[in-house]
């Protein structure tokens, strides 16, 4: 399975309106409305890359109220976060604060930070991926306090890691 993350810049005020348009799309299998440098998270899945392609080229980069997007290809990762997966969705709802946090790793190291991620309970999803970052990954807690600890006191500690990015999700516009 291809898949790809792409993050959004649009114009103030339309992004409730272009995350409904993204969530009816074949292939869009999640979006978000973000705070931080961009305004939307989606993730994109398809049984090829042409079909990832499809998508962000032929569909969601002609919405015209997007000005700019970048899109993060999903290496092979391996398992690492199968098990999780089966959590995410029957924990959905629970988690109060949600986040995606892109990093930047010492060079060859992405896999190393992908593997120490897997052991935080809170890191829902974790992928390498190619493109200006090296691993984005999906963090979930109890409330925004629980959230800046998990971000700034263990994923920003990890060995290896140089630099992130955190997006903060926003719920009104979900």
């Amino acid at each position: 399975m291809a898949t790809a993350y792409v993050l959004m810049n649009c114009e103030i005020g339309s992004e409730r309106n272009i995350i409904y348009s993204l969530n009816a799309l074949d292939g869009v299998v999640e979006s978000h409305g973000t705070l931080g440098l961009y305004d939307i998270v989606a993730k994109v899945e398809s049984d090829s890359e042409k079909g990832i392609h499809d998508v962000v080229t032929g569909t969601i980069r002609k919405i015209p109220e997007i000005h700019s997007t970048m899109t993060l290809t999903r290496s092979e990762s391996g398992e690492l976060f199968e098990p999780s997966k089966k959590l995410v969705s029957t924990m959905l709802g629970r988690n109060s604060a949600q986040a995606y946090v892109v990093i930047h790793t010492e060079k060859g190291e992405e896999y190393s930070v992908l593997r120490n991620l897997s052991h935080i309970p809170e890191v829902k999803e974790a992928d390498v991926v190619f493109g200006f970052y090296d691993v984005l990954c999906k963090v979930e807690a109890s409330g925004h306090q629980t959230l800046e600890k998990v971000i700034t006191k263990a994923i920003r500690a990890l060995p290896n890691v140089l630099t992130s990015m955190t997006l903060n999700v926003i719920e009104e516009q979900e």
